[in-house]
């Protein structure tokens, strides 16, 4: 990888680890679904009108819409309200890979690696420990909230996988945009049902310019910046480059936490993400061993 496409990862890592920080922050004055809301709309205007819908049927992109996005932002900014601290969000979100894993593995006759099974282990261990631990500001349903919103994310990249399989060549940003469009009308009427008009009118009289400025980073830096910039690495370089950077996402999440926020985890809080850090550098990093050991073994058998 260039030097220049380096400096891009390590912008987008950045950008989205301070994502956790932006939340957090919006969360003092905006209730979670409608601050879910807030955020896609700002996504879609007015980018949705310069750029084209991606080559996928409405019906893909109707359930992509409500599980990455309806279904993962729902229960994560739920979950960070009612009490899951953003550094440990941040990694616990992670966990999607191996949900992705899990169902790929049951509905897409996927095959289980010796490295997916020893992340997964890990990574479970570490998670046991977490959701155990009442040290500190974590509840026990701000961990499960949390945990709800890494298998929506989880069952959103299989429907992406199926929902982009044949399709013509497509922006990456575009698909973030339609998507996020999807997730609108869901969130605000959850929004109405649940946190109620009044909760609308009192985030409405406590508008400040820090609850606007967290609104703008999610959606213009975190989403449309991130994930813009994302699209251009994954069209010069494959997947298998590109991914292991996403793993320094947590680190600049939990480290921009302690920082900014002044959170503070446990001992067994740090064991924990240690184990869940050490499962997701298993996952990625062992499989691309596996894969380099079968070419080189092709290569020295002469095939």
């Amino acid at each position: 990888m260039r030097g220049n496409d380096v400096v891009i990862g390590l912008i987008v890592v950045v950008l989205w680890g301070l994502n956790w920080i932006a939340i957090k922050t919006g969360l003092q004055d905006i209730p979670p679904l409608l601050l879910g809301t807030l955020r896609f709309v700002a996504t879609c205007l007015p980018a949705i009108f310069f750029l084209p819908r991606p080559p996928v049927s409405w019906g893909w992109l109707i359930a992509l819409g409500m599980t990455i996005n309806v279904g993962q932002f729902a229960f994560l900014f739920l979950g960070m309200k009612m009490g899951m601290p953003a550094g440990l969000a941040s990694l616990i979100v992670q966990s999607q890979a191996f949900f992705t894993l899990a169902i790929a593995v049951a509905v897409l006759s996927e095959h289980w690696r010796w490295s997916h099974i020893l992340g997964l282990i890990l990574a479970a261990c570490g998670m046991a420990i977490i959701g155990f631990q009442q040290e500190g500001s974590m509840t026990t349903l701000g961990f499960w909230l949390t945990l709800a919103a890494a298998a929506s994310w989880g069952i959103g990249n299989i429907i992406m996988r199926r929902a982009t399989q044949g399709v013509p060549p497509y922006s990456m940003l575009a698909l973030v945009v339609w998507a996020g469009a999807i997730a609108v009308l869901p969130l605000m009427l959850l929004s109405w049902c649940i946190e109620g008009p009044v909760a609308w009118q009192k985030a409405w009289l406590s508008t400040n310019w820090t609850a606007v400025a967290a609104v703008a980073y999610l959606a213009y830096f975190a989403t449309l910046g991130g994930f813009g910039l994302w699209g251009k690495l994954l069209s010069r370089y494959p997947a298998s480059v590109v991914s292991p950077f996403s793993l320094l996402v947590p680190v600049i999440g939990m480290s921009s936490s302690v920082f900014f926020l002044g959170e503070v985890l446990s001992l067994w809080q740090m064991l924990g993400a240690t184990l869940v850090m050490a499962g997701l550098v298993v996952h990625v990093f062992g499989e691309r061993l596996d894969k380099y050991k079968e070419m080189r073994f092709h290569e020295g058998s002469g095939y």
